[in-house]
């Protein structure tokens, strides 16, 4: 099955505009790609006229005394740049559907009353949330819940089968968002939403989230820190990198005590540690808790253009490959990805399509030490020269 093309035109306003082709039953794809234009509504600008307040003065004070001028890394260019290279260079078995609003009812599974009640206050407003950065725009509430919403349509995709796995292509990211506070350019916990929805509606008992963005995923541990029915293994940049939690003693409390895996790891950290950290940690702790669903919050941020660590495309690609094998195994292949962090683009968008190309059949590349290749190249090339010439008969 070739991938359904991504069409692009523009909006009145200019901004380009992709049309998404619908998935059926009757024509089920590898992998499918949930996606919905009103994510790009989400367009916090730090130049506008914030609402008053400390908040607002403090964020303000912090700006000032930067050196170069602040621009909000959580940009619509990080979905277009993705959509962009899958056009430029299709990968055959990947089909794209169309994402859905998420009910205040499915929200409500992971934030509180309250909360809720605060982020709907500021539709179609500007604002600062926290003092780490995460904002609002007047599109911004309509994003977010269309983010959720999205994560959860890929899930009841996958778990009816309309989709062997799915991939949502969602902004803003949601795995910093506790439930009761934005965090970290996070309005929703996106994939908690969607883990919540298919166990309460989907019959999906026990249910494993994978993080490997190299932030800790502390909304998520946060909002499933005593439950015994969801698995949280997050790998990501050791403390005191943003957000300074994810140590390895913490595994949960209650009901849920060690079902929260945190794996911290060095800023020099790239394949080698990653796939040996999911290949004897993830791989056990999956086949003890032997979930019925698996989710995986990717950021691409670990790859090494977004100054963390030191992931490569083959690097996510290997781990997509681990991923896949054990829920082929444990989980009829029920799997679904949703789209954390990354900001440089073009390691966000390569490493997406890396992943992508992994779960619509490729082969799973054995990633190599980066140099490596070339030094051999330059040795063939250059060492001849020092070689002594053959004594002549």
């Amino acid at each position: 099955m070739t991938m359904l093309p991504v069409g692009v035109g523009k909006t009145e306003n200019g901004r380009r505009q992709h049309t998404i082709p619908e998935l059926t039953v009757e024509d089920p794809s590898k992998v499918t790609v949930f996606y919905d234009d009103r994510v790009l509504n989400h367009c916090p600008d730090v130049n506008a006229a914030f609402l008053p307040g400390r908040l607002d003065k403090r964020v303000r004070s912090i700006l000032s005394g930067l050196n170069v001028q602040w621009k909000y890394p959580e940009h619509p260019g990080r979905i277009q740049a993705i959509l962009d290279l899958l056009h430029r260079e299709p990968i055959e078995g990947v089909a794209f559907a169309g994402g859905q609003v998420a009910t205040r009812e499915q929200l409500g599974r992971v934030h509180t009353t309250s909360y809720l009640d605060d982020v709907f206050s500021l539709r179609n407003k500007h604002a600062w949330l926290d003092v780490d950065t995460t904002a609002v725009s007047p599109g911004s509430v309509e994003a977010a819940e269309v983010a959720a919403g999205t994560a959860i349509a890929a899930v009841e995709a996958v778990v009816s089968g309309r989709t062997r796995s799915a991939f949502a292509l969602v902004r803003p990211p949601g795995h910093h968002a506790e439930p009761v506070r934005a965090r970290g350019f996070c309005l929703f916990n996106n994939v908690a939403v969607a883990a919540a929805h298919a166990h309460a509606e989907l019959g999906c008992e026990r249910i494993l989230i994978l993080d490997w963005d190299a932030h800790h995923g502390n909304g998520t541990q946060d909002i499933f820190w005593a439950d015994p029915d969801v698995m949280f293994f997050d790998i990501h940049r050791a403390a005191p990198f943003y957000p300074g939690s994810g140590g390895l003693h913490e595994v949960g409390a209650g009901l849920g005590e060690g079902t929260t895996v945190n794996v911290p790891m060095p800023g020099g950290a790239g394949d080698v540690a990653y796939l040996k950290a999911l290949n004897e940690i993830l791989v056990p702790a999956a086949e003890y808790f032997k979930p019925d669903l698996i989710l995986v919050s990717a950021g691409f941020d670990a790859h090494w253009y977004d100054l963390a660590l030191n992931v490569s495309y083959e690097g996510f690609a290997a781990m997509t490959g681990i991923v896949q094998s054990l829920a082929d195994r444990l989980c009829d292949g029920r799997l679904v990805f949703v789209l954390e962090g990354g900001y440089n683009t073009e390691s966000l968008s390569y490493g997406v399509r890396s992943v992508l190309d992994v779960l619509a059949g490729g082969a799973v590349p054995q990633p190599r030490v980066c140099g490596m290749e070339e030094v051999d190249q330059a040795a063939a090339f250059h060492l001849s020269a020092f070689a002594e010439e053959p004594p002549e008969d």
